[in-house]
C-alpha cells in the first residue's frame, strides 16, 4: 500500500508531504485547499495520467505552483540565471509489501525506500531553444513546458510500465459522469477487470458475431443489392453498407451497462456514483488496490448516503481508501481519526483524539462536526437562543454577521463543549471560544472544568458573572434592565419578576426578538469577550 506522498510545485502544493494511513483517509479542507488535487497526484503517480491522457500530452504551464512561478520569472526579469521549475510527486510504497526493484533513493528524502516519481523537468535536449526564450524575460509569462519532458520512474531511477507497479487505482468523480462513444469508461474500466481473459475474449467475439449477423438482415441485404447496382463516377468498386468489425471498434465503445433495461449514462446520478464507488471496492486484482472516491455524498440523499457510507465501511479491508468530503455523515460514520485535514504544506490527523471522544462522534453521525474542523474561528454556544444573540452581539461589534465575516457559531445542542474542544486542541490555527452559563457556580469553578485546555492560545472559555445569575435570560436582564428590555420585546411588565418569567418560558421568542430588534441592547460582558 501507500505510505506517503511528497509533492513539490504541483497546482497549490509548493511543498507538501502527508502520511497515509494503510486502509482509510478522510480528505477535509476548505473550498480550494487541494483535496481533488491530492487524489489527482496520487493517480497520476500511479498511472501517469491526468484526466485519462499521459502527463506528457497534457503538461500545461498551469499545472505549476503559481508562487514557484511568479518567483522564477521575477528571478529572470531581476537579472538572475535561475533553472526553470520542475513539478515533482513521490509516491511511497510499503517496504514489506512492494517490489525491491522500485527500491531506491530517487526521491526527495534521499531514503533508500521503494517507490515511484513522476517529474516535468526542462528536456536537455531543448537546452539551447530554452537559452533563447530566456534572452528576453519581460517576455517571459508562463512556464516554457514546450521544451519539457516528463520520466516516469520508480526510486531507482528506472523507466516504470504498468506491470510494474504494484498497486492499481481507481478514481471516482461522483459528480462528473464521463461519457466516451456512449459509454461511461470509468465504469468500463472497473466491469472489465471482473472479467476473466477466456470472458473478455468470449464477449469481443460475441460482439463481432453480432456485428457479422448484421449483413445478412434481410433489410440489410435489399439495401446493398441496391448498392451494387449504383456504380460510382469515381470507382469501379461495389458499394454496400455494414458495420465495422475491425479492432479499433471494439465492444467497450458500443456495449453499454443496463440497470433494470435502462441504459446506466439514463440512470439518476445518485444511484451511477454509488454503483461506480460499490464496483471499484468489489474490484478483484492480485495486486494491492487503491480507491479514490471524489465527495460520495454529491447526488445522494440522506438515506441513501448511510446505506453507501455502510458499504465503504464494510468492504474496504483489503483496499487502501482515499475520500475527499464536505460531509460530517461521511466523517463520523467513517471515524474522526481517519480524517486529514488539509493545508498547503502538509496534512494532520485527528488520530490522536481521545477513544471515547472517537466513538461518542461516531455515534452522533448526523452532528456537524466538519463545522468545528473547518471554520477558522468558532464560538460554541449552548443552545439556540445563545446562537441567537451571540450572532447580534458579533454585528454590534463588527458591523456584520459572523457567517459573513467566516466565523461559525455553533449551536451544541446541549452536547459536551469538552467534546469539541479535543477536536480544537489538535487545531492550533482555528481560534474556538466557549460561551457558557455559570448554573449558578462561581466563574472560576466553571472555568476549573476545562483546566486541560487552559494553556492552548487557541481555545477560550467566556462564563457568565454572579451566581445569582445563572443562565443567559438573568444576564440580558442584568445588562439592560426592564425598560429595555419591554420595549425590545413590545411588551409592558410591570415587575422584573415577570419579565424574567417570559423570557424564561419563551427563550428562542426573546433571542430572536433581541437579534431582529433596532433597539440598543447592552450584552453581558462574557459574550462581548467571546465576540471581540
Amino acid at each position: 500500500m501507500l505510505t506517503k506522498i511528497i509533492i513539490r510545485n504541483y497546482r497549490m502544493f509548493r511543498d507538501f508531504v502527508l502520511d497515509f494511513d494503510p486502509q482509510m483517509n478522510i480528505l477535509v479542507g476548505d473550498n480550494d485547499r487541494g483535496k481533488s488535487t491530492l487524489l489527482e497526484a496520487i493517480g497520476l503517480a500511479l498511472t501517469g495520467r491526468i484526466r485519462g491522457r499521459l502527463m506528457a500530452y497534457e503538461l500545461s504551464p498551469y499545472l505549476f505552483n503559481r508562487e514557484i512561478v511568479d518567483e522564477y520569472i521575477a528571478a529572470l526579469r531581476g537579472g538572475r540565471e535561475v533553472r526553470p521549475p520542475e513539478i515533482i510527486i513521490d509516491l511511497f510504497l510499503d517496504g514489506d509489501t512492494a517490489p525491491s526493484t522500485l527500491k531506491g533513493t530517487n526521491n526527495l528524502l534521499k531514503r533508500d525506500e521503494p517507490g515511484i516519481r513522476i517529474r516535468a523537468s526542462l528536456n536537455p535536449d531543448y537546452e539551447k531553444e530554452y537559452g533563447e526564450f530566456v534572452k528576453n524575460p519581460d517576455e517571459v509569462r508562463l512556464v516554457p513546458t514546450e521544451y519539457y519532458k516528463v520520466d516516469w520512474l520508480d526510486f531507482g531511477g528506472n523507466g516504470i510500465t504498468f506491470p510494474r507497479i504494484p498497486a492499481t487505482a481507481s478514481l471516482i468523480d461522483a459528480a462528473n459522469i464521463h461519457l466516451q462513444s456512449g459509454a461511461d469508461y470509468y465504469l468500463n474500466d472497473i466491469i472489465t477487470s471482473h472479467l476473466m481473459t477466456r470472458e473478455r475474449v468470449e464477449l469481443t467475439r460475441a460482439y463481432r458475431s453480432l456485428r457479422e449477423n448484421f449483413a445478412a438482415d434481410a433489410a440489410i441485404v435489399k439495401i446493398n443489392d441496391a448498392l451494387r447496382g449504383a456504380r460510382s463516377d469515381v470507382s469501379e468498386r461495389e458499394l454496400t453498407l455494414s458495420i465495422d468489425v475491425s479492432q479499433k471498434s471494439n465492444w467497450e465503445n458500443s456495449i453499454v451497462p443496463h440497470l433494470d433495461n435502462l441504459p446506466f449514462q439514463f440512470v439518476g446520478k445518485g444511484e451511477q456514483s454509488t454503483l461506480k464507488i460499490l464496483l471499484a471496492l468489489n474490484k478483484k486484482a492480485e495486486a494491492a488496490h487503491v480507491v479514490l472516491v471524489e465527495e460520495p455524498e454529491n447526488h445522494l440523499s440522506f438515506a441513501n448516503l448511510g446505506k453507501l457510507i455502510r458499504k465503504i465501511s464494510t468492504m474496504c479491508e483489503d483496499k487502501q481508501v482515499f475520500i475527499t468530503t464536505h460531509s460530517s455523515y461521511v466523517l463520523n460514520k467513517l471515524g474522526l481519526e481517519n480524517l486529514v485535514l488539509l493545508s498547503e504544506q502538509r496534512g494532520f490527523r485527528l488520530s490522536s483524539l481521545p477513544a471515547d471522544t472517537q466513538d461518542y462522534f461516531r455515534k452522533l453521525s448526523g452532528y456537524d462536526t466538519l463545522r468545528v474542523v473547518l471554520a477558522r474561528r468558532s464560538i460554541l454556544v449552548e443552545g439556540p437562543s445563545d446562537e441567537l444573540v451571540v450572532q447580534r452581539a458579533y454585528r454590534d461589534a463588527h458591523g456584520c454577521l459572523p457567517a459573513e465575516d467566516g466565523v461559525d457559531v455553533i449551536n451544541i445542542r446541549g452536547l459536551s463543549f469538552k467534546r469539541f474542544l479535543h477536536i480544537a486542541a489538535l487545531l492550533e490555527h482555528n481560534r474556538v471560544a466557549v460561551v457558557t452559563d455559570n448554573d449558578g457556580k462561581d466563574p472560576e469553578q466553571v472555568k476549573e472544568g476545562y483546566a486541560a485546555f487552559s494553556g492552548l492560545t487557541n481555545i477560550s472559555v467566556h462564563v457568565g458573572e454572579g451566581t445569582g445569575f445563572p443562565t443567559l435570560e438573568p444576564q440580558l436582564f442584568k445588562a439592560n434592565g426592564r425598560s429595555v428590555l419591554n420595549t425590545v420585546f413590545g411588551k409592558n411588565f410591570t415587575t422584573d419578576d415577570d419579565l424574567l418569567a417570559y423570557m424564561k418560558s419563551r427563550k428562542t421568542t426573546c433571542a430572536l426578538a433581541i437579534f431582529e430588534s433596532a433597539e440598543s441592547v447592552t450584552m453581558p460582558g462574557y459574550i462581548t469577550d467571546a465576540v471581540a
